[in-house]
């Protein structure tokens, strides 16, 4: 079977400076727009501006100005450093098939690249998927339904979580981060994002409140965006033992994946998350995590814990292409290799081996 791309492995892991990746601007409606030809080249807008002129993001390797984070980063004493923690027990469904895995990821890449237009492709594939793997047949097209509904049905709560969710520990917060300064402080839009976490913690006051992303400041290798997150909390009166801290994320897949393994593991009674994050960024949030809780749902299918609302704040700009998603979901599914090809713009849905019969 040929590779997934052709990409040197070295060119993958190097880093990726803002001065050699620059993205173009786009307003927030812009990620409602449907490509007419297929996707060679893909120039990511992440949103945002960094201080010295470059495009943040999101926070995190796949959104910051420079990419890195394959080293260890300082937790700011606010968390454990332990290595990687790696379900044994079935929490995550990970196909071991390649063609399967080759589906998945033509399937999700038709869809960021052509929407709605993509659909007898994604109905085509899931077919061929189930003849192979009928479990993740079925659970990837819960992924894809979940796609579709992010996209054109979720409803945002501006400000502060809206009425009516559990106030018992069953209820966690899981506030996404954002690029820190090169000196290793917050800029002002994760402060706001941490202001919505803040009024909703306060409405909520038996919740966890779990705050996500690892190092992401130039000068400051110390510094991660979990652990000051978690420092800003505690500060505005949060108490201690209700914030979680997962400091080891370099992109927002990440931030799903390493989030849902630490609730599984430290926090069984948590069976309810709500997204805290921008508005523009909301809909990314809900899809991984979503597909992060379908993936590791049980035998019976049914999820562990359920993404269940979520809380925006208001930014004046800033939106994630559907082709940003179409990668996310392919680190989602455990293909990182190929996720990152996508992120860094050096790979394209043609460029996918014909999907066998």
């Amino acid at each position: 079977m040929k590779k997934f791309f052709l990409l040197n492995k070295g060119i993958l892991a190097a880093v990726v400076l803002c001065g050699t990746v620059m993205f173009a601007a786009c307003s927030k409606d812009a990620d409602d727009s449907v490509q007419d030809a297929p996707v060679e080249v893909v120039e990511l807008n992440l949103g945002g501006v960094t201080d010295d002129g470059c495009t943040s993001g999101d926070g995190n390797a796949d959104e910051s100005s420079d990419g890195t984070g394959d080293e260890p980063v300082s937790d700011n004493g606010m968390g454990s450093m332990e290595a990687p923690y790696v379900p044994d027990d079935g929490q995550t469904y990970v196909v071991a098939d390649k063609d399967v895995q080759n589906m998945i990821n033509h399937m999700v890449m038709n869809y960021g690249a052509y929407g709605a237009k993509s659909d007898d492709t994604v109905n085509d594939l899931l077919t061929k998927m189930e003849q192979k793997d009928p479990v993740a047949a079925d659970r990837w097209g819960r992924i894809m339904e979940l796609w579709r509904t992010t996209d054109n049905d979720l409803e945002l709560n501006y400000d502060v979580l809206p009425d009516g969710l559990k106030d018992t520990d069953e209820l966690c917060l899981v506030v996404l981060g954002f690029q820190l300064k090169a000196d290793g402080t917050m800029k002002d839009e994760l402060i706001q994002r941490l202001k919505v976490a803040l009024a909703s913690a306060e409405k909520y006051p038996n919740s966890y409140i779990l705050c996500t992303g690892g190092g992401t400041a130039a000068g400051n290798a110390s510094a991660t965006e979990a652990g000051e997150m978690a420092k800003w909390l505690i500060e505005n009166g949060i108490s201690s033992d209700r914030v979680i801290v997962e400091n080891r994320s370099r992109t927002t897949p990440e931030n799903a994946i390493f989030s849902y393994e630490i609730l599984r593991r430290d926090y069984p009674q948590v069976n309810q998350i709500a997204i805290v994050s921008s508005d523009y960024h909301i809909a990314t949030g809900v899809l991984l995590f979503g597909a992060e809780t379908i993936l590791g749902a049980g035998e019976d299918g049914k999820e562990k814990i359920e993404v269940v609302s979520n809380a925006a704040w208001s930014a004046p700009s800033g939106y994630l292409a559907d082709w940003f998603k179409a990668g996310s979901l392919v680190e989602i599914s455990g293909d990182s290799e190929t996720a990152y090809a996508i992120y860094y713009s050096g790979y394209g849905v043609n460029d996918l081996p014909p999907i066998k019969e």
